[in-house]
């Protein structure tokens, strides 16, 4: 995510603090690198001069010429100015006088409306909602059937009438009837699409957004799309007037354009991300995170959260204990890294964390979910004593290991390697914890 703009911003930050002491020559400079890496990441051109303008006003009027540490006070100033942009606070969806709360999704063909009505809604059950999805999209062929599956694979209603016989308007008036009835609540519908705005498509969101008087309409845009998808999003605002924007394929935006110009052109709030294919990666949006990722100061409170979501206390206390009499074993660390594993992939994982993201990609460290796959069928392949006491594996136990694996003696050996060293780390945590220079109960268990 925002590979490329962050990788430039940093690069140019690292400049500035190399030099110590700033001129406003230097300010000027960091500036017009500043300004080469949003215009490059796609980002609006009046956003982009906007931003600029602002970040220098502040940057010279703040006396960041005179600070101890001007180019940390210019970043700090940077930070302040991407939130604002981005939209400065939270904004959670909206909640109607009296239920069901009714979210209409809308978009073109393509841009995830469909799957995202899903994540929503899962999103939504996990906070404990008790959704309907509705198959209101009639046009594109096997939609509803899309819906149906989606709903079976995370056990959530959908209301469908079928693509015979009805319309979109009826069956999204019928679907909030029908949850009003059964205690629903929210109701989610997925409208249809078209590959480009058409009349016809705004005319069926209009009727259907006056007889159901949603309390959100939420835009699905395509973040991959760039400034295209700042165009729609103003096209659809225009005629519907979108109250929440979710942006999908976010893990895929190198860029990052239409994350910093949408809400700063339109004026709508970015409400949620899509950061993967898995249903369950739906992020709500906070524009202060997403600053510190592009800025590469992680975004340690979104990982925090993905972790408790996985963590029960129980278990974190158990292996807290272990950990604290030097018992972490290789049980322990597949049981981690599986979970680890559910959080997302790596790469990802490693963007939360400050430093590190920009760090790898400098050394041009590839992470694959292969590295996964490879340790966890190294360990699989262990019998459950081996696991217990890893010392065992030598000799012929690592050739068969090594066999089972699809994997080589040496790779076996690695993996053998780096657990010790963990081992002797967690040991280090758990006569740390015993002399209480640590909290009571971590952030995460792994």
């Amino acid at each position: 995510m925002f590979e490329s703009l962050s990788d430039r911003l940093n690069e140019t930050f690292g400049r500035l603090n190399r030099k110590g002491r700033l001129t406003e020559q230097d300010v000027d400079d960091a500036m017009r690198e500043v300004r080469r890496a949003l215009l490059e990441a796609d980002v609006n051109f009046k956003v982009v001069k906007d931003f600029v303008a602002a970040v220098r006003e502040r940057a010279v009027g703040q006396d960041v010429l005179r600070s101890l540490t001007p180019a940390q006070t210019a970043i700090g100033i940077v930070n302040e100015e991407l939130v604002r942009v981005l939209g400065t606070d939270r904004e959670p969806l909206r909640l109607p006088e009296r239920p069901p709360q009714i979210l209409m999704m809308v978009g073109l063909q393509g841009s995830g409306k469909t799957t995202h009505t899903g994540k929503l809604a899962l999103q939504l059950r996990k906070e404990g909602r008790n959704p309907l999805m509705v198959a209101a999209d009639l046009q594109r062929p096997a939609a509803v059937n899309q819906l149906q599956a989606l709903g079976k694979q995370v056990n959530i209603p959908v209301y469908a009438e079928g693509t015979t016989g009805s319309s979109p308007v009826t069956v999204a008036v019928n679907a909030v009837k029908h949850a009003m009835e059964r205690g629903y609540n929210p109701v989610i519908i997925d409208t249809a699409g078209r590959l480009q705005i058409d009349e016809p498509l705004m005319a069926e969101l209009v009727t259907i957004r006056d007889r159901v008087n949603p309390t959100e309409i939420l835009l699905v845009a395509d973040a991959m799309t760039g400034q295209e998808a700042v165009g729609v999003a103003q096209t659809f605002h225009d005629r519907l007037a979108v109250t929440g924007l979710i942006l999908t394929k976010m893990d895929g935006d190198a860029r990052g354009g239409a994350a910093l110009s949408i809400r700063a052109v339109t004026g709508v709030p970015i409400k949620f991300i899509g950061t993967g294919e898995k249903l369950d990666a739906l992020e709500p949006f906070y524009p202060e995170r997403l600053a510190g990722r592009i800025l590469g100061m992680g975004d340690v409170l979104s990982l925090v959260e993905r972790a408790q979501e996985l963590t029960d206390d129980k278990d974190a206390e158990r292996l807290q204990n272990r950990m604290i009499k030097g018992q972490f074993d290789l049980e322990d660390f597949l049981d981690q890294l599986q979970k680890i594993k559910k959080m997302g992939p790596l790469s990802q994982l490693m963007e939360m964390i400050p430093g590190l993201g920009s760090q790898m990609r400098q050394a041009k460290a590839q992470i694959s979910d292969d590295d996964y796959k490879r340790i966890e069928a190294i360990i699989l392949s262990m019998t459950p004593q081996e696991r217990r006491r890893p010392e065992m594996v030598r000799g012929r136990r690592l050739n068969r290991i090594a066999r089972g694996s699809g994997t080589q003696r040496n790779e076996v050996n690695q993996l053998l390697k780096q657990f010790r060293d963990m081992q002797g780390m967690m040991a280090q945590f758990g006569k740390m914890a015993k002399k209480g220079k640590l909290p009571a109960n971590l952030p995460f268990d792994f």
